[in-house]
């Protein structure tokens, strides 16, 4: 099996022979149900084909080295891009502009940075957050592989207070991991990592503006967004918040919370949704 963190050069595990053809077949597959069926099942033939090892693959127009086994956004973005939050992304870049101040928190292995920067608007900014130092080494090898100039990487995790926190690891699906407890199956294993909230890292980063933000955090939306709006001046709430709606993990009523602030929702999808303000 490769390593986690493989480095060698890009290519080294481009897709070969039958695989190929697997692979568009599953990324051609429609939407509806026969579609979905269709997809999972080649899924698995190829997964049993790959072994353990990572595939090379350009998608949303990067380049991305992708591991998908314990890791659900992986699998998605490799076999099955279509279904990866395909009409967030377009709200996303239909919001884009040349001056497009943009954060990925929990960015993961990058898909929705790495889309974002391959948008072309080369006076954006974007910022992918990921804490896992693991994931995070996988991010940095995927955006090395694009000559984005306009986007930056920084391994932390975003939270209510500056210092440290403990995350909680989910080893079946590392994009489940969270600061609050969130798996069937207890606490499992933990992580300490160093901290920053949001209102730190968009003052350091010398940010007069944030136009998105996405927040794929597993229920700690909450933890983020609350102290931001407190602390954070008027000028710097973002204009566009992406992010799962777990409302049953969350402390405070989140939405209301985003109403009081001038926000109005503009997307439901069945995972996520979308608020915009102005």
């Amino acid at each position: 099996m490769a390593s986690p963190q493989d480095s060698s050069p890009f290519g080294a595990y481009a897709p070969q022979g039958a695989f190929v053809r697997l692979l568009a077949a599953a990324r051609s597959a429609g939407q509806g149900w026969f579609g979905h069926r269709k997809a999972f099942a080649l899924r698995k033939i190829m997964l049993w084909m790959l072994r353990g090892k990572p595939v090379d693959s350009e998608i949303f127009g990067a380049r991305m080295r992708l591991y998908p086994y314990n890791n659900v956004s992986e699998k998605r973005i490799l076999f099955t891009p279509q279904y990866f939050d395909e009409p967030e992304r377009k709200l996303l870049a239909s919001r884009m502009s040349d001056d497009f101040v943009f954060i990925d928190i929990g960015a993961n292995v990058g898909g929705y940075c790495l889309f974002a920067a391959a948008q072309g608007k080369s006076g954006a900014r974007i910022l992918a957050i990921e804490p896992q130092p693991d994931i995070f080494e996988r991010l940095i090898y995927n955006i090395r592989q694009n000559e984005f100039a306009n986007l930056k990487a920084i391994d932390c995790a975003v939270a209510d207070k500056d210092g440290e926190i403990t995350l909680f690891l989910d080893h079946e699906n590392r994009g489940e991991t969270s600061m609050r407890i969130v798996g069937p199956g207890g606490p499992g294993s933990t992580l300490t990592v160093p901290a920053k909230t949001l209102f730190t890292i968009a003052t350091e980063e010398g940010y007069d503006h944030i136009d998105a933000v996405k927040l794929d955090v597993e229920g700690a939306e909450d933890l983020i967004l609350e102290p931001f709006f407190r602390n954070a001046p008027e000028a710097l709430w973002p204009r566009l918040i992406m992010m799962e709606h777990l409302h049953q993990r969350w402390v405070i009523d989140l939405p209301k919370l985003l109403a009081e602030k001038g926000y109005r929702e503009v997307q439901r999808t069945k995972n996520n949704a979308a608020w915009e303000r102005g």
